[in-house]
């Protein structure tokens, strides 16, 4: 079965007042028997391994170490009275390099999630997050070659040995948007999200979605993280002005649209804060982090990123010892926390009010979360499903948009800039507003200084 493209016409909701955490237009079963966007916040809990050597001489201890990690996450899920989670098992890179490993370990977690069901009637789902292993090349061949082949491969072996929902972190114009993005170029990071990134996205999400609909388990979605997630990480330690993260933020939406668009259904994957403006387009249940995710990184976006949330995850937390216990088991605690305040609140009539507070919260603190205040999400949508169909136009009103955006923000005194920042506000304005109108002449621009860090056919285009 072959996927083709189907672009969203108009919004999946009339007014972002209608969004809210915990509901979705378009919500999905999966595991056993977890709804997902049926009206509550289930956690999605995300593990990972020590700092440990991965060779086949250490696979059975990693399988252990891996089935003792789920088996104290469900067993603190029990003792917190929940009654479903998911958990992702987001793939380091030797479990993609080599297809068996990852399958095992996969095989490995359901039976203990199937335990759990068993005895204590947990439901749960299990969400398999491939490593893009493509980058490992540089240039990267994006479509062809051996660890293409191989990534593929692994989705297969997981989705064949129980995994419920399949996604992917990809990196389709990684290659020349981390060189554009460190000299703020915004012409570099237009091309690389805007033309590279989108066409990927199509590729690899016809195969993503052909390869679930086969195993009949759910292509869950993609995520922005090495572009938006590494403009973030960069201002957060003052290399990069926040301001232009905040615009790379928006300018992400249409290339992780497309994982939507070639027959993902949600939920897409936590790191993505670019989600909520794809929810507020096609209505497929999200997962989103904040504040529960600070093990995994800082960010300023803690309770914003709640707002319209239908999974809640802490990120990824290593398997250390803490005083609560082991980490992924405390962060299963803390994450039935924030859920059962935010289902409660929907109980008791006081979702929306809960909701407005996580936005006024985070806000006016900084420019990247003035990108996920809920009008602002609202907006971004409905510019994008105005633009039509072609991914360099949508990327272009996204840019448009985020500056326009910023600058009344600060005008009318909802967010301040410093100096630095505020002079790189123009700048970018500036540039956004020299790019050319269409994707050709910006390829002839970009290819003087980018041309060498991509292969054109990698993209389907010609060189």
């Amino acid at each position: 079965m072959s996927f083709s493209r189907t672009v969203h016409a108009q919004m999946a909701y009339a007014s972002p007042d209608e969004m809210i955490f915990g509901t979705a237009p378009k919500p999905l079963a999966c595991g056993s028997g977890v709804l997902i966007g049926a009206g509550e916040v289930i956690p999605e809990v995300n593990f990972t391994l020590p700092p440990m050597a991965i060779r086949e001489e250490t696979l059975p201890d990693i399988r252990q170490r891996f089935r003792e990690m789920v088996e104290r996450i469900l067993t603190r899920a029990v003792q917190q009275g929940l009654s479903a989670l998911v958990l992702e098992l987001e793939h380091l890179y030797e479990l993609t390099l080599y297809p068996d490993w990852g399958a095992l370990v996969t095989a490995d977690i359901k039976r203990v999630m199937e335990e759990f069901n068993q005895r204590y009637g947990l439901r749960s789902a299990l969400r398999v997050t491939v490593a893009d292993i493509r980058e490992q090349e540089r240039p990267p061949r994006m479509r062809t070659g051996e660890l293409f082949a191989t990534m593929l491969q692994a989705f297969e072996r997981c989705a064949d040995a129980g995994a419920d929902i399949l996604s992917i972190e990809s990196t389709g114009g990684k290659e020349v948007s981390d060189h554009a993005l460190v000299q703020g170029d915004m012409e570099g990071i237009a091309f690389a999200l805007g033309v590279l990134a989108p066409r990927d996205m199509e590729m690899l999400w016809g195969a993503i979605a052909e390869i679930a609909h086969r195993y009949k388990v759910v292509p869950g979605g993609d995520t922005a993280c090495g572009f938006g997630n590494t403009a973030m990480q960069l201002a957060h330690q003052g290399l990069l002005p926040k301001v232009l993260a905040a615009v790379v933020r928006l300018m992400t939406v249409p290339r992780s649209l497309v994982a939507v668009e070639m027959g993902a259904t949600g939920p897409l994957k936590d790191c993505g804060y670019e989600n909520p403006v794809i929810k507020a387009i096609t209505g497929v249940p999200i997962s989103m982090e904040g504040k529960s995710s600070a093990c995994a990184h800082s960010s300023p976006l803690g309770n914003i990123a709640a707002t319209v949330c239908d999974l809640w995850s802490n990120e990824s937390v290593q398997d250390v010892r803490l005083l609560g216990g082991y980490a992924p088991a405390v962060f299963t605690e803390i994450l039935a926390y924030d859920c059962r305040l935010m289902n409660t609140a929907l109980k008791q009539g006081q979702g929306r009010m809960l909701r407005d507070l996580f936005i006024v919260s985070d806000y006016h603190r900084d420019p990247q979360a003035l990108m996920l205040d809920l009008h602002v999400v609202y907006e971004a949508g409905r510019r994008l499903v105005e633009a039509g169909e072609d991914h360099y136009a949508r990327t272009l009103a996204m840019a448009r948009y985020a500056v326009e955006e910023i600058r009344r923000a600060v005008q009318e005194g909802h967010i301040s800039l410093e100096g630095r920042e505020e002079r790189w506000l123009g700048m970018i304005e500036d540039a956004i507003a020299e790019l050319p109108e269409d994707a050709d002449t910006l390829r002839r621009r970009a290819d003087v200084n980018y041309g060498s860090l991509y292969i054109p056919a990698e993209y389907g285009v010609t060189p």
